[in-house]
């Protein structure tokens, strides 16, 4: 039953390297590994692909994502932020500047660019942005995002107000043939209290990208919050029949064939309502931006410049053809040391390598220096478990014990070991991770991300992947030979003087 289980893990365990072996293969292989070797490219994988209608197959191709790389190792965006008081001379700029740096971090993970560092300059905000470039993080950073909704200006006789050879004229709705010439105002509405208030973003509940049932088009379906649906309804309500524009920091929302986004209100609406005609790219920014929310007050760019990586491409190279040869010489360690099982130890070292860095580049974690200082740790752990494991088996060995007995007792005795140094890692790696939370050190959050994802496969790895190894191969009577598995082991009674003739296997297995 025991040997049926292990045969089952040990399938398990092929097929979990083997899958993340194919997604941690860079697509320049040679750029990490011997030259001389001629390595496959991870350049793509052919995939079938059939189109929603169901009329065409074709090939496709996915693209193996690159690994996710920190400022410091790929380069990337510095922007400095200044806020612009001019309108709101009565706002507190301590929790203004607060507020707004909030707002940026949710947009940065809502847009996935991670490890980013939002520092406090003054009365400015310094925002550093890998891997995207100073255009990208303008439309995702720099933006205000503030969402009004606006009507129509009109006179008293129902005239329309429209720019005419760059003066405003009012001129009967009917003979309005393009709302993009028209003049639009903030539509306001009556608080609970009697104040009389714009309606804006501020007022929303949440805001979720949808297909639009009738044509599959994309929309944007936005839901207010109790105070906002009072406003909406209102409004609404006044505007039947009538046109409702969004706009976006003062800029009309326009739809794919670019004229102004104006709905005609067809019935009162109260919590709810949607956006329609826009892209699929432009209306899935807008929903990250809308949920992220507005900043307090309107952020201008003062400074924008692309950074360069600290180090460069043969810096990186350097340093993962370094960490591969030291992981080589750990091995070699291993297996002159303990034998056989110093070779099954290096088997799983090289399996938890390999899901290590295929879970990095799955999630993603965004590896800057600290980050592969944190996982070359974790390697060291990981090695460590093992030699905690084959001391104990070592010494159960000596006292006559069977070599099935004395592998199960060896990771027995071992554990308890095992769990409280990895446990009390993982306090600190919390510890580190809220600090640095806190003080917006995210090269801090970083290593201690990336050093608890360690933590956690190097006990996976320590206890089921070496030990299904072990117990795979003490079924084999080839491998009981007692050169490959004690080094200077004597018997109970000689104190460990010599080798014993044989390992016997049973007792216990």
């Amino acid at each position: 039953m025991h040997r049926t289980f292990d045969r089952i893990l040990l399938a398990f365990i092929v097929l979990v390297a083997a899958f993340s072996l194919v997604t941690m293969w860079p697509s320049e292989p040679w750029h990490y590994l011997p030259g001389a070797i001629p390595w496959p490219e991870g350049q793509g994988i052919k995939i079938p692909f059939i189109k929603f209608d169901g009329t065409e197959v074709k090939g496709a191709t996915l693209e193996r994502r690159a690994m996710t790389l920190g400022l410091d190792l790929k380069g990337g965006t510095r922007l400095v932020l200044e806020p612009d008081l001019s309108n709101s001379p009565d706002v507190n700029l301590d929790d203004a500047l607060n507020n707004a740096s909030q707002i940026i971090e949710r947009r940065i993970n809502e847009f996935g660019v991670a490890e980013s560092e939002i520092q406090r300059q003054g009365n400015r905000l310094a925002v550093q942005l890998p891997g995207i470039t100073a255009e990208e993080a303008m439309q995702k950073i720099g933006r205000t995002a503030l969402l009004e909704f606006r009507e129509l200006k009109t006179d008293a006789n129902g005239n329309v107000a429209v720019m005419v050879n760059g003066q405003e004229a009012f001129v009967p709705q009917s003979s309005v043939t393009s709302l993009d010439d028209a003049v639009w105002i903030q539509a306001v509405a009556t608080t609970r209290d009697g104040q009389s208030v714009p309606l804006t973003g501020q007022y929303l509940k949440n805001a979720r990208l949808a297909a639009d049932p009738n044509t599959g088009l994309p929309l944007i379906a936005f839901e207010f919050n109790d105070e906002g649906a009072h406003l909406f309804e209102q409004i609404t309500g006044r505007l039947l029949k009538q046109p409702l524009a969004f706009f976006l920091d003062g800029e009309p929302i326009t739809t794919a064939d670019g004229h102004v986004d104006a709905p005609i209100v067809q019935s009162v609406i109260s919590d709810r309502g949607q956006i329609t005609g826009m892209r699929v790219d432009e209306a899935n920014n807008l929903v990250k931006l809308l949920n992220a929310g507005a900043f307090p007050v309107p952020l201008k760019v003062v400074q924008s410049e692309n950074v360069d990586a600290t180090l460069g491409q043969d810096s990186v190279q350097a340093s993962v053809i370094a960490g591969e040869t030291a992981m080589l010489v750990i091995m070699l360690f291993m297996v002159l040391y303990y034998r056989l099982p110093g070779l099954i130890a290096s088997v799983a070292l090289s399996v938890y390598a390999t899901i290590v860095l295929a879970v990095f580049k799955l999630l993603p974690v965004t590896l800057t220096l600290s980050g592969i200082a944190a996982f070359v740790l974790s390697v060291g752990m990981a090695v460590d478990a093992n030699v905690l494991i084959f001391e104990r088996m070592k010494e159960e060995l000596r006292i006559g014990r069977s070599l099935v007995v004395a592998m199960e007792e060896g990771f027995h005795r071992a554990w308890s070991s095992i769990r409280d140094s990895n446990v009390s890692t993982l306090i600190t790696c919390a510890i580190l991770y809220w600090f640095g939370d806190q003080f917006g050190a995210s090269l801090v959050k970083g290593f201690a991300l990336t050093l608890a994802i360690g933590v956690f496969i190097s006990m996976f790895s320590a206890i089921l992947v070496t030990r299904t190894f072990l117990r795979i191969v003490v079924s084999i009577p080839a491998a009981r030979k007692p050169a490959l598995w004690v080094s200077h082991a004597g018997s109970k009674d000689d104190g460990g003087s010599r080798e014993p003739a044989s390992l016997p296997t049973g007792g216990g297995g």
